[in-house]
């Protein structure tokens, strides 16, 4: 019988193991593939820009309540939030510092500084704004961010910016909320619970390069979700889910490299690369070496990559080096992967293109009662003028006088197509404005608006109430027009750092930007009064009423004179000794 028993255990065994793999292969053959990539773009000013990017496709219907029990490759945190709020698109954007368009050019993901989440809902959903909070509160323990402190003061519905970027059965804009936490500051605790949700972590694939103590030793950091439904084959009769998880991050090689601009990638993250993540259907690092000197002559980069992939970005011709992780041929001749380049002449990175479209923003005025904010839009392309929609969003507490707003391009006065405001509700809602405005060709428009700046309660400032008080980003919206002609991209044949925006015809790409922050000072109580108030009153009151409780408190008794104790008649007698008058 023990016999018996040990067999058809072995049996068992057999039979489990060889339905392992067939269980593994229906999960792929549904569709649940898992993409990484990593970009390495060489900047103008000699720094180094890394984007990885992680892409995990599934082919299920997670808005059915049932309809998915197993989670293999998508987390499951995030699959079952999107199924319990009714989610239709979700984006959120931790970033520390600022990207420089002026001088590094158009970034492939950009995010303003701090904290940004915009979510697109399902119809379905009845009480929006209550799915709103509680999304964020969600998010905020995942993530280990500040996102609970959103709420009705920092969160508003734009009705032409933030358009979905997934499929969409209707674009109404009340089913949209959008904020921004400029003060958000990313760390570490928020890399943490962004790298456990890659179906690898960070132990195999391109996750093993992203080393906390390198990552935030960088000028630009920024780290990203993006959930969208997008479609499954061509015919787009079925719908699939896709998660993004992108991180950028810009390293100072000038600084960092004593004096040269020359990189590698364990130089600039400590680590090589070893493997792919055994997960993934494509590990792929690209480089870009296109020419940036006049002689048009390619970068050379070592190892010498496999293969060289060229593409039109962002309206330019871009070529790149390719390394196929899953390549057995690439790990031959080492054990490691480890990318470097090496400029010939200093000059060589010396030439900045100004982008076409770029922005800068700034608060001027003096005292502390009224200011103005500018905001200048660069057209920089010589015989094209296009659209762009501006989006400002600005707290309660800046009162804006909108009967000041001017638009001024080439000294005239520019009139927007399209202007929506929803003025502030003090305590309750911020200034929303939005503009469509067009840019001449090689033109500078400036757009201006006064505010006035309100006294705050005392309990609503913040403990270093003297360091200011931060306004949110702007947000610029536009399809630029494209120098070359653009092709449609196959998002599954493509590099993903061309698939996020695809581009709506072949003479045009979409470009989403911000400006820079706004630190303004308000009108700010002595704080420390009230505490020298408090020591001077307290002791005041403890030297006064304590010398009159004192006084009326104390009994008082008459003494009769005595003759002395034994210790004052010894000293008569040693005094009469001495010769001395006695006490």
């Amino acid at each position: 019988r023990g016999g018996a028993g040990e067999m058809l255990a072995a049996a068992a065994l057999v039979l489990l193991l060889a339905a392992a793999p067939g269980r593994a292969g229906a999960g792929q053959a549904r569709g649940d593939a898992l993409r990484e990539e990593l970009l390495l773009s060489p900047l103008p000013t000699g720094d180094l820009a890394a984007t990885f990017q992680f892409r995990t496709r599934w082919d299920a219907d997670l808005q059915q309540r049932g309809a998915v029990s197993h989670y293999r490759l998508f987390p499951k945190a995030l699959g079952r939030l999107v199924a319990a709020l009714g989610v239709r698109e979700l984006h959120l954007a931790l970033t520390q510092g600022f990207w420089r368009t002026r001088a590094w050019g158009q970034p492939p993901l950009q995010a303003p500084a701090g904290a940004e989440l915009w979510v697109w809902f399902q119809p379905t959903v009845t009480d929006v704004d209550k799915a709103w909070k509680e999304l964020s509160n969600i998010l905020s323990g995942i993530f280990c961010a500040s996102l609970n402190f959103i709420d009705s003061t920092n969160t508003v519905t734009p009705t032409a910016s933030f358009k979905p970027l997934g499929l969409a059965n209707g674009t109404d804009h009340h089913l949209l909320r959008y904020a921004v936490l400029p003060r958000e500051v990313v760390c570490t605790e928020n890399l943490t619970p962004w790298k456990k949700l890659l179906p690898c972590g960070s132990k195999a694939g391109l996750a093993v390069l992203l080393k906390a103590e390198r990552l935030f030793y960088s000028s630009y950091h920024s780290q990203a979700v993006h959930i969208r439904p997008i479609c499954r084959d061509a015919s787009c009769l079925a719908v699939s889910w896709e998660l993004r998880q992108t991180l950028t991050v810009v390293f100072d090689t000038f600084s960092s490299g004593q004096g040269k601009k020359d990189w590698s990638l364990f130089k600039m993250f400590s680590r090589t690369l070893t493997d792919a993540c055994p997960l993934a259907s494509e590990s792929k690092v690209y480089v870009d070496i296109s020419p940036k000197n006049k002689e048009k002559e390619l970068l050379e980069v070592t190892p010498p990559p496999p293969s060289v992939h060229e593409a039109i970005v962002q309206g330019d011709k871009r070529t790149y080096a390719v390394y196929d992780l899953l390549n057995p041929s690439l790990f031959n001749t080492s054990r490691s992967l480890n990318v470097q380049l090496k400029w010939k002449r200093p000059q060589d990175s010396s030439e900045l293109l100004t982008p076409v479209l770029h922005a800068h923003r700034y608060v001027s005025g003096y005292g502390l009662q009224t200011g103005e904010i500018s905001t200048l839009i660069y057209n920089t392309h010589p015989y094209r003028a296009f659209p762009v929609i501006l989006l400002e969003t600005v707290p309660w507490y800046l009162r804006l006088y909108v009967h000041t707003l001017t638009i001024i391009t080439k000294g005239k006065e520019n009139k927007p197509s399209y202007i929506h405001y929803q003025p502030a509700q003090d305590r309750q809602r911020p200034h929303l404005l939005e503009m469509l405005i067009q840019l001449p060709a090689n033109s500078i428009t400036k757009i201006t608006i006064q505010f006035e700046r309100a006294l705050l309660k005392w309990t609503e400032y913040p403990p270093d109430p003297n360091h200011g008080f931060y306004v949110g980003s702007s947000v610029l919206s536009a399809l630029v027009p494209s120098v070359m002609a653009m092709k449609d991209v196959d998002v599954e044949q493509s590099p993903l750092f061309t698939s996020l925006f695809p581009s709506s015809d072949g003479s045009s790409y979409f470009v989403r930007m911000y400006t820079e922050p706004l630190l303004v000072n308000l009108p700010t109580p002595d704080f420390s009064m009230p505490y020298n108030v408090i020591c001077l009153t307290c002791t005041v009151v403890a030297v006064c009423y304590g010398s009159f409780y004192n006084l009326l408190t104390r009994t008082f008794h008459v003494e009769e004179p005595s003759r002395g104790g034994l210790a004052k008649r010894l000293a008569n007698i040693i005094r009469k000794f001495r010769g001395v008058p006695p006490l």
